[in-house]
């Protein structure tokens, strides 16, 4: 949020936003959806209860490579089904055509890498994560961020919010809060929202925030679409540069 205020107070107004996981929250405080203060009290929450819905070791994701998305379900539905206990294995983020992360019972995730590695993914390893996130056994978490929400002050966005849970475009508080309340056991759909995107004639994108990774992820996506960063004053700088260039 401290890199968007200075885009901010460089003129810049995006025609859309979006924010992967977590980032949906700054995503919204971007839109004056919610306030800075309500999002920071609600993500620590947030935290907080996707943390205690799961005992510590109970839960693992872990990221699959080089597989298609119905690969992947078919692997995640084969590991789950695999053990009488019924345990959870999901697919939690379609991060990029290239990768893909599954969350759910320990053993169950462990079986799937197995399952991947066995079938030719180019990758399948173990995250190093606090909790399984993103999957049916934050029922709990959900649950306690759903009074959270429901007693915070929305407001209509004041641009277009594409959603993790849908991949669709929010322009309500309603839609708003609905939306945040099912991504706590929702996929983040971060390939198709990008998409979404590029097919409303997007041609610009900006991380805002340090690192890349989603740099890094929309080169995974289409790489003729122009990308650029905000995370300190030299991206920042460039990116003027080229943000400049791109309008000319």
């Amino acid at each position: 949020m401290a890199a968007w205020r200075v885009l901010q107070e460089k003129g810049l107004k995006p025609d859309f936003v979006a924010g992967h996981s977590l980032g949906e929250y700054s995503a919204h405080v971007a839109a004056g959806t919610l306030t800075f203060a309500d999002a920071v009290r609600t993500v620590r929450n947030r935290g907080k209860y996707m943390q205690e819905a799961v005992p510590v070791g109970v839960g693992a994701m872990a990221a699959i490579l080089g597989m298609t998305l119905d690969q992947v379900n078919q692997i995640a539905s084969e590991a789950a089904n695999d053990t009488a206990q019924g345990e959870v294995c999901q697919v939690a983020n379609i991060n990029s055509p290239e990768q893909i992360v599954i969350s759910g019972n320990a053993g169950a995730v462990d079986r799937a890498i197995k399952l991947a590695t066995e079938r030719g993914a180019k990758k399948a390893v173990s995250l190093p994560v606090s909790a399984p996130f993103h999957c049916s056994l934050m029922q709990p978490a959900q649950d306690r961020l759903a009074r959270d929400l429901g007693a915070l002050q929305f407001q209509n966005p004041s641009c277009a919010v594409v959603s993790n849970v849908d991949a669709a475009v929010v322009t309500s508080a309603q839609a708003a809060r609905d939306a945040l309340i099912r991504q706590v056991t929702g996929t983040v759909k971060w390939a198709p929202s990008l998409r979404l995107l590029i097919d409303k004639g997007v041609s610009l994108f900006i991380e805002v925030g340090p690192g890349k990774v989603l740099w890094g992820l929309m080169r995974q996506i289409d790489r003729s679409k122009t990308c650029v960063t905000v995370g300190d004053e030299a991206s920042l700088q460039k990116t003027l540069v080229q943000i400049a260039a791109f309008a000319a």
